[in-house]
């Protein structure tokens, strides 16, 4: 297969809710919305079985993986992290010993480094780390139960030159146990996953049964009055989005407003996943969990703001469009600040050449100052700092109680939420996402109550409004139509 090789593995005054001026004065009523997650961006923890029908699912893009060869007894290592060799050295795996997955279709695979070079056999036939970008040479295929593999020769020396049919024994040097790490199931993931020929199919299914119309009537009859509707940059280019992408969430979300304007809801479009992903996350769109976006010279920036353009000037003049969310969960240790303030301007900037009326939302940035974006925000009319609060993801809440998560939320939060809360003007404060869920084991119904109770009070003092996370979820205290109809949550 040409220089292909073979590895082998073991296995925001409105009324109502419709602003009349872009002075930052809080809607009233105030948001309570929920979050369509996993419906036009793709989380599989929301929805796993959207990857029940691809081939070695268990290897989809941004897999990590560690390789261990059976027969040195030690781990593939990218020498220096990458630029150089492949060893089989090492007792124990790390990150020079984690290959990241970019996935060709359902048996061939590339491998990223810990610098991101990719893996491929130089002209004798050893293994090295050292091309940027990928080709038919750094192109691998994996083989789970037969075939013509690599194999690890040496603890320095692992080669590409094996002919023959492996025995699988403990002693075979083709042979490696592998041992997966990390996953991703996003966007990128569930499209290519599936392939150019099925995922279009696959994908317009899924958003035409996840949410209809009759979830827009449950939202409005249950006290509900908008919606977060997380969108990837690829829509700006439906119906003809770039590979693995594919078309058709433009017309969904079309359908959205239309749905949210006959059941009287407000929208909020928010960019949840920007080109070269803003979180190195599933649900941002990422490849490997890189974080690409803000890289100078990547042009990302820029077609983010052509995506919050195409996205404003296409429902600027819908009856429904109440904000638009520039970024969603920039995280600070890949997005640095003086870029993501000169993103949020010309973000801004796009927003007000077609609507004047619309808020125009900024998210705060991951593991940063939550109130790090207030001073330049003032300075602009109409606009929203947007918070998430989680007694989750954090060691902090291990172990802890029922009681004192919500004692942290009538504490805690309602301290953290004041410090991002301008009684006297703008910006407005959002907790865009929040959940009645937690690390509590064995808790009750009515701690449950309890929990989403107190979130619902402190939250309610946010001055735009608050977003639960999500409205549908295979996870139940994770989907607030789950929530309602159990009686765990009333919003009447």
């Amino acid at each position: 297969m040409g220089s292909m090789r073979a590895l082998v593995f073991f296995l925001f005054l409105i009324s109502p809710l419709h602003p009349i001026s872009a002075a930052t004065v809080p809607p009233s009523p105030r948001i309570k919305a929920v979050n369509l997650g996993g419906w036009l961006v793709t989380e599989g923890w929301i929805k796993p079985s959207l990857f029940d029908g691809i081939a070695n699912k268990d290897l989809l893009d941004g897999t990590q993986v560690q390789l261990k060869s059976t027969a040195v007894g030690k781990y593939l290592c990218a020498e220096g992290g990458g630029g150089s060799v492949i060893v089989a050295n090492r007792s124990s795996a790390s990150g020079w010993e984690t290959f990241n997955l970019w996935r060709v279709d359902s048996t061939r695979f590339q491998f990223r480094v810990f610098l991101k070079q990719f893996v491929s056999v130089n002209a004798g036939g050893n293994a090295v780390a050292v091309a940027t970008t990928p080709g038919l040479s750094e192109t691998f295929e994996i083989v789970r139960r037969a075939g013509d593999p690599n194999r690890a020769k040496t603890e320095n020396s692992v080669t590409a030159d094996f002919v023959g049919n492996s025995n699988w024994g403990s002693d075979d040097p083709s042979v490696f146990l592998i041992t997966t790490v990390g996953t991703m199931r996003g966007e990128y993931q569930v499209t290519n996953g599936y392939g150019p020929i099925r995922a279009p199919a696959v994908m317009r299914n899924h958003w035409q049964s996840f949410i209809v119309e009759k979830d827009f009537k449950f939202m409005k009859d249950n006290g509900l009055n908008a919606v977060r509707v997380p969108v990837g940059w690829w829509i700006a280019s439906d119906p003809n989005p770039p590979a693995p992408y594919v078309g058709g969430s433009l017309a969904a979300l079309d359908k959205a407003f239309t749905w949210a304007e006959k059941y009287g809801l407000k929208v909020i479009i928010d960019l949840h996943a920007a080109p070269g992903s803003q979180n190195g996350y599933e649900h941002s769109g990422g490849r490997d969990g890189s974080i690409d976006w803000g890289v100078a010279g990547s042009g990302n920036v820029e077609k983010t703001v052509t995506v919050i353009e195409f996205l404003t000037r296409r429902y600027a003049a819908r009856r429904s469009l109440i904000a638009v969310e520039l970024i969603n969960e920039p995280r600070a240790e890949g997005v640095d600040f003086d870029t993501l303030k000169s993103y949020y301007q010309a973000g801004y900037d796009a927003v007000r050449r077609h609507t004047s009326t619309a808020y125009v939302i900024f998210s705060a940035r991951l593991s940063a100052d939550a109130g790090e974006f207030i001073p330049f925000a003032s300075g602009l009319d109409g606009t929203v700092l947007d918070v998430h609060y989680y007694n989750l993801f954090s060691s902090i809440f291990d172990g802890w109680t029922a009681q004192k998560n919500i004692d942290y939320v009538n504490n805690q939060r309602a301290s953290q939420l004041a410090a991002v809360t301008n009684p006297n003007g703008g910006p407005l404060s959002f907790v865009g996402e929040w959940v009645a869920e937690w690390n509590v084991n064995g808790a009750t119904a009515d701690d449950y109550r309890r929990f989403a109770e107190a979130q619902l009070k402190v939250f309610s003092n946010a001055s735009f409004g608050w977003a639960y996370w999500t409205y549908r979820n295979v996870n139940n205290h994770w989907s607030l139509s789950w929530m309602i109809t159990n009686g765990y949550i009333s919003l009447l």
